[in-house]
């Protein structure tokens, strides 16, 4: 049996590792003490705190899904959860709150427009409702030859300007810190709602609630959160935690590392490490691009906050740096023992806790610290090459059989399934 290295023991590597170790000899190598990479979880307060994000499940592919189900019993360790999403506007932007059936369940002094917002234009105030019938006027009368060349575009053309300056560019300029200009739209197709015109008009005509956008609704671990999911594929795994790689050498016949020989790697982890860690020349040509490749981190703070019916909070307010609150603590009742409600306040790139501290004076729901999590690598930023430019590797190391894939071995902006399915597709191509 030939020997596999997989290197990385995030969702994808343990994906392949459970799809393949029938096949080969496996090993697999994780610098971290514990399987998940950015879905792992640690107890804070005898709550679940969800290290980097909130991670959910759910797929439209059903190869992904068989592959979860086989592993996993949802009807007995899951929760099926609707999304109920909003956006917490805090100058007064909604009109006569108190008069729209979501706002049984107030939220503080915040009035909240459920998500996605272009559905719910209706319970903006009149001035911006005119605003953006000016905008649909202007849209229909204006024909646009081309596609939309970037995320701003993409942004302005589908949803008009009032909603574009109300939300979208203060809310993404958060999360991204970048000109929103320099984003391909084409990276992020599948990640967004794409609705035509006319079915926003509709949806606000009717009081339509969206339930085609990504995780309208998701499977949720009855216990252990997105740390159960790691910990489960894990299971019965060669893993060998707290291991660094710095050099894989090519050989005649396969790969060497660690005093190790082995036939066959995938490699699971960041593309950015490996100009400095694979000896082969073949790598040479991509270190200027790889190096160039562009991301965030996150600073994920765990707080209580006061007890609200929402799964996700996003925030477009200027007055903190703050993007959205996760309340991960109505997932599941056992991710919440604290006195309120236990939930993750994100913040794009590196925070230090005295910022923290002073921007959740300043924000809804009386957020109180309980820890904090800084992750360096979250969010990965495409330019107009960047997939070209990693195919391009793919097909010539996977010559030497060194296979990659991964949310940042891809560089792909992959959620939990995304990761499966990719790690999949891999595998697939390939005929490992």
């Amino acid at each position: 049996m030939k020997k596999m290295a997989i290197i990385g023991a995030g969702v994808s590597g343990l994906t392949v590792n459970r799809l393949l170790n029938n096949k080969y000899k496996i090993t697999v190598f994780e610098r971290e003490t514990t399987p998940g990479g950015l879905i792992r979880c640690k107890n804070v307060e005898n709550s679940l705190f969800h290290l980097c994000g909130g991670h959910v499940f759910n797929t439209k592919r059903a190869d992904v899904m068989s592959f979860f189900e086989q592993i996993f019993n949802l009807n007995r360790d899951f929760i099926k959860t609707e999304r109920n999403s909003t956006v917490f506007f805090e100058n007064g932007e909604v009109t006569n709150p108190e008069k729209h059936s979501m706002f049984v369940h107030r939220t503080s002094w915040v009035e909240g427009v459920p998500y996605p917002i272009e559905n719910h234009v209706y319970m903006l105030k009149q001035q911006l409702q005119d605003s953006f019938i000016a905008d649909v006027l202007k849209m229909q009368r204006s024909y646009h030859r081309r596609k939309p060349q970037n995320f701003e575009e993409f942004l302005k053309w589908n949803f008009g300007k009032t909603l574009y300056d109300l939300y979208f560019k203060p809310y993404n300029e958060k999360i991204w810190r970048t000109n929103l200009k320099k984003i391909p739209v084409d990276w992020l197709e599948g990640k967004l709602p794409m609705p035509s015109m006319s079915q926003i008009l509709y949806n606000n005509f009717n009081h339509v609630k969206e339930n085609d956008i990504v995780h309208s609704t998701f499977w949720y671990e009855r216990e252990g959160g997105s740390q159960y999911i790691a910990d489960k594929l894990a299971e019965n795994a060669d893993i060998r935690y707290n291991t660094n790689i710095n050099s894989i050498e090519k050989t005649s016949d396969g790969w060497t590392f660690n005093g190790e020989k082995f036939d066959i790697v995938v490699f699971c982890g960041n593309i950015k490490d490996l100009p400095q860690t694979l000896k082969c020349k073949q790598i040479e040509p991509f270190a200027n691009d790889i190096d160039h490749l562009q991301s965030h981190g996150t600073t994920s703070v765990f707080c209580e906050i006061d007890r609200n019916p929402y799964t996700w909070i996003y925030l477009p307010s200027q007055k903190y740096r703050a993007h959205r609150i996760i309340c991960t603590g109505n997932f599941s009742s056992a991710n919440n023992r604290v006195k309120r409600l236990s939930a993750t306040v994100e913040f794009t790139d590196y925070v230090d806790k005295d910022e923290i501290l002073e921007n959740l004076k300043n924000m809804p729901l009386n957020p109180q610290y309980l820890t904090h999590e800084y992750t360096k690598y979250t969010y990965p930023i495409q330019s107009g090459n960047t997939r070209a430019m990693i195919a391009g590797l793919k097909d010539i190391l996977a010559k030497q059989k060194f296979y990659m894939t991964g949310r940042f071995t891809d560089w792909e902006y992959y959620n939990m399934d995304n990761a499966m399915g990719a790690a999949k597709d891999m595998i697939e191509r390939w005929k490992l």
